[in-house]
């Protein structure tokens, strides 16, 4: 049976560069039913929420919601807020009283797992609901899916900021270590080794959280690499760990800060990128060393969106919208790949991607544990979209020597 009533949208967690587009899908495709009365998002989020500070889209013009939806960042603003079984039924109790019928939270594993307390909550309570989930994240670490929203306009970002940082460091030689996003999953700062055209070029090294980090190892690596090019290009995920799991950034600092939900604060220091720059001059006698922490442009840079990751973030909203209006059923939107490339979207049962954390497949990272395979490669590229340039160098002959033969 088939409920009239209200559609929420909210979003959650950090932002993309096409998490709008989510939201504007599910906005138009929402208003095409008879059955909903009105379409409302949250703003801030659950917080918004549960303190009912919601917009009226229903109201808001079409055209201005494809302009929004061109716009990187949360336009409905977002929250940390990591909401416990307490938190879900005030959430309940306010979808109850606004008469939602249709809950579509767009975000990570975690907003999946609020999608499945609420839906509980209402199932508990016989209560007619549909909750879909409906993914992003730049840390591309959610089950099931391919592949998600926001993963590959970031990861373009990523290839471009380490092609820019190949060519300056061949300019001008030396070792540059840029530290990327990726509290687990690999998959961001992997994507650096998309820059790479010529032989020679960088990233040169590779380090993932997924494998165990050695520093005295790392020096080695560099020293091979250093030697055979006279300069060395390295990508380092923030999240790289020792041989206990333990971050390595958490040797820097004497008072660990901790996010909402309780994960070591990893973002917002410089301190791993200058803690290897120290290793790397103490112990190998290089001087030219250098790192950058690429930080929040990772997520929202307005000048690196693929074709491709907005094209899919919109179909993603849109097909929320179509699975709980035309099928009246829950779940979290995945994305398969099919063909060379091409995807199809499903419902997945929401308790397959709630809470629950991909990471990098064996397959994808090379044997020596500091770089990628060429199966990434092939996984990772068409992700960046149709229109991503690469680096040239010039062909010409050199001429002979006169005075210094």
């Amino acid at each position: 049976m088939i409920f009239p009533g209200k559609v929420l949208i909210a979003q959650g967690g950090g932002p993309t560069a096409v998490i709008n587009q989510s939201l504007v899908g599910a906005v138009l495709e929402a208003r095409k039913f008879a059955q909903v009365t009105k379409v409302y998002g949250a703003i801030s989020g659950v917080n918004g929420i549960v303190n009912e500070n919601f917009y009226d889209l229903t109201r808001e013009t079409t055209h201005n919601l494809e302009q929004v939806a061109m716009t990187p960042s949360s336009a409905l603003l977002s929250t940390r807020d990591k909401p416990d079984e307490k938190y879900c039924k005030e959430i309940f109790t306010v979808l109850k009283a606004h008469d939602i019928r249709y809950f579509f939270y767009i975000g990570g594993n975690d907003s999946a797992d609020t999608v499945r307390i609420v839906n509980q909550q209402a199932k508990i309570s016989n209560y007619e609901l549909r909750a879909i989930h409906i993914p992003k994240t730049i840390d591309n670490d959610l089950m099931i899916n391919d592949h998600t929203p926001g993963y590959g306009s970031a990861a373009k970002y990523i290839t471009n900021a380490f092609i820019g940082s190949n060519l300056d460091n061949r300019a001008l030689p030396g070792i540059y270590i840029g530290v990327v996003m990726g509290r687990h999953a690999g998959f961001l700062a992997a994507a650096s080794a998309l820059a790479k055209k010529y032989e020679d070029d960088g990233p040169h090294l590779v380090y993932l959280p997924e494998r165990v980090f050695s520093i005295e190892q790392f020096l080695v690596d560099v020293k091979n690499v250093y030697d055979k090019h006279g300069r060395c290009v390295i990508a380092v995920s923030e999240g790289i760990q020792d041989e206990k799991g333990v971050p390595i950034i958490t040797s820097l600092m004497e008072k660990v800060e901790k996010d909402a939900h309780g994960n070591i604060q990893l973002s917002g220091t410089g301190a791993l990128g200058d803690l290897l720059c120290k290793y790397i001059r103490d112990n190998l006698n290089i001087k030219r060393v250098r790192s950058d922490t690429l930080g929040y442009p990772q997520r929202c840079f307005m000048g690196c969106v693929s074709d491709v990751d907005r094209n899919e973030a919109r179909e993603v909203g849109e097909k929320a919208a179509q699975f709980a209006l035309w099928d009246n059923v829950d779940g979290s939107i995945t994305i398969h790949r099919t063909g060379h490339y091409s995807v199809d979207y499903r419902l997945t049962q929401l308790d397959a991607v709630a809470g629950k954390t991909k990471v990098m497949p064996d397959a994808f990272i090379n044997s020596a544990c500091n770089n990628v395979t060429e199966a990434f490669l092939n996984y990772a590229r068409p992700l960046l979209g149709s229109d991503m340039h690469y680096a040239h160098r010039l062909r010409a002959p050199k001429i002979p020597k006169i005075l210094y033969k």
